[in-house]
């Protein structure tokens, strides 16, 4: 007889302890995957991974204090010699988390109103490096794809580098020599082009796609 395959070994990473209590309750119910770890930062799901190397680390973008989803699935894979898959788990889906997530190495992309079902098959996919991705992810991904990525004017990247500086909005148009009304407008245009609706997440897909110096 063939042996059964071993089970998927997760470590789920959640800042919200009910949440990740539900989960776990959950995966408990899967015989065929084995929660070795759970974590309520990033720091401590990265500390958590080198020690037992599981084979997926479920992960949730917003993590309160500290380094978030993203960084933290860039750092777990993109460290020497990984081989832990991380299959992002979280109730946001704008073109921007699933943009910068995609980015920073994730296999999948799922939606916490997934059914079980779903999330136990996306968590096998994982582990073989398959991607997995929510059906309303998955269409957000395609249309993206098809549709041509906006660039930026020169200004407008000028307006970013003085985001990244973390100064307002005042300041930013006496550096620039030009109106406040202009840099909102400035503004509202970037967030457009780049699928996001706050300054942090301006900079921060910007510094992704390497539109900052």
């Amino acid at each position: 007889m063939t042996p059964d395959p071993a089970p998927v070994r997760i470590l789920v990473c959640d800042d919200h302890a009910v949440v990740r209590a539900g989960l776990l309750a959950l995966l408990d119910s899967a015989p065929d995957i084995d929660v070795v770890g759970e974590a309520g930062t990033g720091e401590e799901a990265l500390a958590l991974a080198a020690r037992l190397s599981p084979d997926v680390v479920l992960m949730d973008l917003q993590l309160g204090e500290g380094i978030d989803g993203v960084e933290t699935t860039r750092r777990l894979t993109s460290s020497p010699g990984a081989s832990t898959h991380v299959l992002v788990l979280t109730t946001y889906d704008t073109d921007a988390d699933v943009t910068r997530a995609v980015e920073a190495g994730a296999t999948g992309y799922l939606l916490k109103a997934e059914r079980p079902d779903e999330l136990f098959a996306a968590i096998h996919a994982a582990a073989q490096g398959r991607t997995a991705l929510s059906a309303p992810v998955a269409g957000r991904v395609m249309a993206g794809l098809r549709r041509p990525r906006p660039s930026l004017t020169d200004r407008e990247r000028d307006i970013l580098a003085q985001l990244a500086r973390g100064i307002g909005n005042r300041d930013i148009a006496r550096a620039l020599f030009i109106s406040e009304a202009t840099v909102k407008t400035h503004l509202r245009r970037i967030y457009d082009k780049l699928g996001v609706d706050t300054r942090a997440g301006a900079v921060a897909v910007a510094k992704e796609r390497r539109l900052l110096p």
